[in-house]
Parts: structure tokens; sequence; C-alpha cells
């Protein structure tokens, strides 16, 4: 089954860099290196080529995409081409100047991730002294430039509970829109799964909370509302299906369907330099392979709701499962599916747990402008004082976290030896609100986006 229709949104991963070191992280466990990473003119070429093919919304995501000096260039070109322009950042490195400058090149909309509600907790899971801070300030920023603003809060065990406080933040950062994504499992958080997994309990009062709270909130802060798959009945459709609505594209340039597809071991996935972006999007094996109906088995196959759902996330069913062409088994109707409440239940009655982290958090090295967004090639690693650079060469990084609320003591370990291949990267799946926002988006005008 080819393509009927184009994709609706593209993620720019334009780096694996980052001075963040958040335990749920969407990148893979291995990370692309800076040396890897297409150049300027490339992703004109694949901006250019994703307007051509009917795609309305590019994220520019990474990683932190402001670890990019042609960032305002790339938002320029795609302004230029046609595209509604938003950034995905972590906002430490973030300021007035820079934001400025990427305003005037042409973007319109900023989503910010917060760690939590409260600065301690914030900065410890994201493993960035001040970053609550930093984050707050770089959202002002955004209001007073006038663009679009919306807060993402990943939701899981240590924060879940506040969630009624995430509300009043985005309400206090004149934010238009939140999400209240909680954590899907794939990569490192599924890494993490144990550590972060919120038990049943929390997840109701989570929900009432949200209830009671939306009638408030309307017309005041569009609510985003990702529930977790481990205690749902039935599955969503994961990126509005594969090889549908979006694709991702990472800092090397492969073409995915999804985040975590790359941990399906028996798919192929072309780069930006095997193939023009539409020809991928057409017809690649890789985004065929679970486009549509025609591969689902039963009960899939004879569900009323196939084109609702869409057979679910396929990298849920690999990691669940062991076979990425079964039924998803959140779904109630699944063999699988009691593994799913048993693990959610395991690991929910785990305890405080030491995170298992993406790298080091990254110091400023001497010299860095405070007025401008800090290159983190310039940052370097405290054990070492050498820059950074992607991953390391000798492996990912450990930071444990040793569960004290108020007293975090974090430690480094090599973790090369746990780790998969580089064949085996496993990424968190793409929080859907970007496939749904795209939906509310007319075809017929550029000019305004369901994002404002």
């Amino acid at each position: 089954m080819t393509a009927s229709e184009p994709p609706y949104a593209v993620l720019a991963e334009l780096t694996h860099r980052c001075p963040l070191a958040c335990p749920y992280c969407s990148n893979p466990l291995a990370l692309e290196p800076k040396s890897q990473e297409l150049d300027t003119a490339t992703w004109r070429r694949v901006l250019d080529e994703a307007a051509e093919i009917g795609v309305l919304q590019i994220h520019f995501s990474g990683g932190e995409p402001c670890a990019r000096f042609d960032l305002e260039d790339l938002v320029a070109h795609a302004t230029r081409a046609g595209l509604y322009t938003n950034l995905i950042t972590s906002a430490v490195t973030l300021d007035g100047t820079r934001l400025n400058r990427l305003k005037s090149a042409g973007l319109q909309h900023v989503q910010i991730s917060f760690q939590d509600t409260r600065p301690d907790a914030n900065d410890r899971i994201a493993g960035f002294p001040r970053a609550f801070e930093r984050k707050r300030r770089a959202a002002a920023e955004v209001v007073k430039a006038g663009l679009a603003l919306t807060v993402n809060a990943v939701v899981h065990r240590h924060n879940i509970d506040h969630v009624d406080e995430f509300f009043d933040l985005a309400l206090d950062l004149q934010a238009g829109r939140i999400e209240i994504a909680n954590v899907q499992y794939y990569g490192w958080a599924l890494l993490n799964r144990a550590a972060l997994m919120p038990t049943q309990d929390q997840l109701v009062h989570m929900d009432r909370t949200i209830q009671a709270r939306l009638p408030d909130l309307k017309g005041r802060l569009v609510v985003d509302y990702v529930v977790p798959d481990y205690y749902a009945r039935r599955p969503k459709a994961c990126m509005g299906g594969w090889g549908r609505r979006f694709l991702n594209i990472t800092p090397s340039g492969k073409v995915l369907p999804c985040h975590a597809a790359e941990t399906i071991p028996d798919l192929v996935f072309e780069t930006v330099h095997d193939r023009p972006l539409g020809a991928i999007w057409q017809d690649s094996p890789a985004f065929e392979r679970f486009r549509g109906t025609d591969w689902m088995p039963s009960p899939c196959r004879e569900c009323d709701r196939r084109e609702v759902d869409w057979g679910g996330c396929r990298c849920q069913a690999l990691a669940i499962s062991g076979n990425a062409a079964l039924p998803d088994p959140v779904c109630e109707l699944a063999a699988d599916h009691a593994a799913v409440g048993a693990i959610a239940a395991q690991d929910s009655a785990a305890g405080d747990r030491p995170f298992t982290a993406p790298w080091k958090p990254l110091r400023r090295s001497a010299g860095t402008s405070g007025g401008k967004c800090a290159d983190l090639t310039a940052w370097k690693t405290p054990s070492t004082n050498k820059p950074y650079s992607g991953a390391s060469r000798e492996g990912p990084m450990k930071m444990e976290w040793d569960g004290s609320p108020t007293s975090p003591t974090w430690r480094f370990a090599r973790i090369k030896e746990k780790l998969p291949s580089p064949s085996g990267a496993e990424r968190m799946a793409m929080p859907c609100w970007i496939v749904v926002l795209s939906c509310e988006f007319s075809r017929a005008s550029r000019s305004k986006s369901a994002l404002e």
C-alpha cells in the first residue's frame, strides 16, 4: 500500500547534543555524534522537499536544536518554503537575543519542556542546575516576543501528583497550550521504566484532577492529554498510524515513521542522501511494512477500530510481545494484554530507583557569552574537561539519583556493556499532539495554525 496523502508534519532532529539528562529522553540509546549531522545545505534541500510534497508543519527538535548555529537560517528557509515553524526546546540556553533573531527568521511557535513544577525537582530530573529558572525566563521572552507558547509536561511517578500545579504554571507563563504527556516507554524511558512508572492510584487521581480542571480552563488553555499506555484498554493510533501523518528525520538523515522505529530489527530505513523525501514517503519498504490495514493479524483485521487506532504501536508490540507484527498488547483483545498490567504493577511498586540518563550534565566553559544561545560544542564534561560532541566513544553515561527528594546525589558510571549496539537503538514514541494538531490545520491556508 503506497501513501495516498502527504504527511502533515516533519520532526527535524537537528542534533542529539543536549545540556539536559532526562531519564525519559526520546533520543536513541546510541546517540548520533555531531560529525554525522546533516549540514545546512542538506537540511535546506530537505525542507524544500518537505514543502513540495505537501508537509504543513516543521518541528525543529533534538537533542537541543539551539546547539545548531544555523538554526536561524533553517527557520528562515522553512518559512520561505511556506512551512509553519515550531521550536521544541529545553530552553535552558535560549535567551531574548537569540529568540528575537529566530522570530525575525519566521519562527511562529515554541514548545518548552518542564520536568516538574518545583525548581529542585525539575533540576534533578533534568540533570541541570537552575534549569527551572532558565526555562521560566525563556518562556517569558517567548510571550514578550508575541510567539505562541506550549508547555510540555512529561508526567511520571515523581511528578504525577503535581499535575494541578502544571496547569497553574502554564497559566502563569501565559501559555496557550499545555501537553500533559505521560511517559511513553521506549528508549531511555524503557530503560528507566521501573524508576518512572506511576501506580494505578496515582493515575486515577491525576485523571480526576484533570477532568475537574478542564471546565475552568476552557477558553483559557488548550489541553492535550496523553494517557499512559500501560493502564489503557485500547491502543492509541500511534503517530496517527504508521506512515500516515508524520515522519521523523534523525540528525544523520535517516527517515523514520516514528522515534522508536529503529528498534524493529528487520527494517532498513533510507536516508535523505538515498532518495528524495517524497519518494521515501511514497514507497519506502520500511514505511510500507505497517501502513494501512493489509499487514494486520487477527483480531486487528476483524476489529471495527482498525482504521481508528491502525493497530496501535508497532514498537510497543515488539518491546512487550517480542514481535512488531503482533497486536499492540495494550489492547484488551491482544493475547499479551495481561502482561502489560503485570509489568505496570511490578514496576510501579519498585520504589525509589536510580535513573540511567543519556549523558552527563554539562557545564559552560569559559568564554561563552550569556547574550547568545550557548554553543554546546563549547560545553565540557566535568570529568575530562574536554569539549562535548555527542555520545562518548566509550559509551553513554549512567547518571544515578539516590532517590532522596531533598538531597540528590549524582553518581556516574560507564554503561557501555549494558547497552545494545547502534542497530538496536531505541526511541521513545513521538507525543501524539503534533499529529492531532496537524489534522486540525487546514490545507487551504498555511498562514494560520492550530498551535496558536
